[in-house]
Formats: structure tokens, sequence, C-alpha cells
């Protein structure tokens, strides 16, 4: 990593990281809007990426889509969410049929899929975040039970990312997916779950939750938030791009820095709400 590259890198951490901090532990209508500013970005990266392979999708459908994703999430409806899951698709295949040429199966086909990447996997951050309304005594004072259970995904996300850097750039020997991503390795990999594991039953003992569950979501994190870069590496393979987008300095587009958080927090708010809010 070139010195210039590291600084933009820096900067972009040095802002980020306060203003995550921010909207996340204050929730509310900031921490929506957070959201909906970021799933709208990747949206447009998502449909700029097609481009590339001549697929144009319409901004303004699949958008409508997203924000009743979100606006469902966020007022705490998700059994909702499925009906727009279904309309979206109804909409879709109606549109196949009155476009004609100008929108085949193909635009269908990755029209629904970038609405459920981008959409769904978005309005699990809300979903997560009001999963419990209470507060939760840590070592430094009280802090909303809804934002503690964020960060353990977005902490054991970025210790994976980390160690499964460091582990693989020194000792990586063996390709995961060559095909895809050929420079991650099953070391790196290993490593990023034994770094995620130690992180989040780290803050779980600091926000004095069950080191337990923080175990067993550190693994579940460390195994997921792979997969969440592997998909992201096959559509940029696919479309020939080599970042999303360009809005973060060092780190690419939206979808480049929250491909793998996005896989992880379903899973994190569907163990916290089956196994240790019941």
């Amino acid at each position: 990593m070139g010195d210039q590259m590291l600084v933009k890198r820096v900067f972009t951490a040095a802002v980020g990281i306060p203003f995550a901090m921010y909207v996340i532990n204050l929730g509310d209508w900031p921490f929506f809007l957070t959201v909906l500013a970021l799933a709208s970005l990747a949206w447009y990266e998502f449909t700029a990426m097609l481009r590339h392979k001549n697929i144009d999708l319409p901004y303004g459908m699949g958008i409508a889509g997203i924000i009743l994703l979100l606006a469902c999430a966020w007022w705490g409806n998700p059994a909702e969410i499925q009906t727009i899951i279904l309309l979206s698709v109804l909409i879709t295949f109606m549109r196949i049929i009155f476009a004609g040429v100008k929108f085949s199966v193909v635009h269908a086909a990755f029209m629904i899929m970038g609405i459920l990447y981008v959409g769904l996997t978005f309005s699990y951050l809300l979903l997560l975040r009001s999963i419990d309304s209470g507060y939760i005594t840590t070592l430094w004072g009280k802090l909303p039970a809804g934002a503690a259970y964020l960060w353990l995904p977005f902490i054991g996300t970025w210790a994976s990312d980390s160690m499964a850097y460091l582990v693989g750039s020194q000792w990586g020997k063996h390709k995961l997916c060559p095909n895809i991503s050929p420079g991650k390795t099953v070391e790196g990999v290993l490593g990023g779950v034994v770094g995620s594991i130690m992180a989040v039953a780290g803050i779980t003992y600091l926000f004095q939750i069950s080191t337990f569950h923080g175990i067993i979501i550190g693994g579940l994190v460390g195994i997921i938030a792979p997969l969440g870069d592997l998909a992201e590496s096959a559509i940029k393979r696919f479309t020939g791009v080599k970042d999303s987008g360009r809005l973060l300095p060092g780190h690419g587009g939206v979808l480049d820095r929250f491909d793998s958080i996005l896989f992880v927090v379903p899973f994190v708010y569907y163990y916290t709400y089956y196994f240790m809010l019941r």
C-alpha cells in the first residue's frame, strides 16, 4: 500500500469512525437518514457497475423499493418487508410485459437482485439498531441496547478484515476463490475468524453482555464477512470494474466499504433476537 493511499485511508477513517459512533449511539432520525443516504449511494453504484455491461436499470424504480424497505424496518414493521419484496417482484415483471425489449428478463433479474442486495441488507441495520429500546450498563456508563448490539457486527467485521489481511499477507498460501478474489486465502480467512472472535468477545465484556454470546457472534461474523466480500467481488469481476465507486478516499465506494457488514448484520440480528432477547 502506497503512502498516498495510506493517508487517504487514515483520513477517511478519522472522519468516518467518529461520525459512525455518533449516529449509531444517537439513533433516531440521524441514523435513519444516514442509512438511507448510504443505501441510495449503494444503489447508484450497483446500477453504475451494471452499465459497464450495457445493463441499464431505472434508478427511480429501484430506489423506491429500497426506501419502502428501509421505512418498514425503521417503523418496526419487519413483516411488511415481505410485502414490499413481493410488490417489487410483481412490478418488475409487469415492466417486462409493458416495456418490451428495453427491459428484459436480464434487467428484471438484476433489478430484483439489487433491491434485495442493497435495500434488504441495509434495512437490517435499522432492525438491529431498534431491536431493543432499553439501555445496557457498560464499564463506562449506559448505552442504548440497540446500539450495543449493532456495534458487535461492525467491530467484528473490522477486526476480521484487518486480521485476515495481516495473516493472509504473511502466511497465506492456499487460495480461497482465485477466480473471484485472487488475493483472498484460506489462512487469511481463518485469521479473520480468530480476530473477529477475540474482538467481539472483548467488546461484549466491556458491554457486560455474555461473553459466550460474544464468542458465537464473533465466529459468525468471521465466517460470513468474507462471503459478503466475495459476493461484491463477483459483481465487480462480472462488470469489469475495480471499485464500486470513489466516494470514500482510499476505500472505494459504499459497497466496497460495506460489502461484508451487509451480509453479517442479518445473521447477528436473528441470533440476537432468538438467542439473546428470548
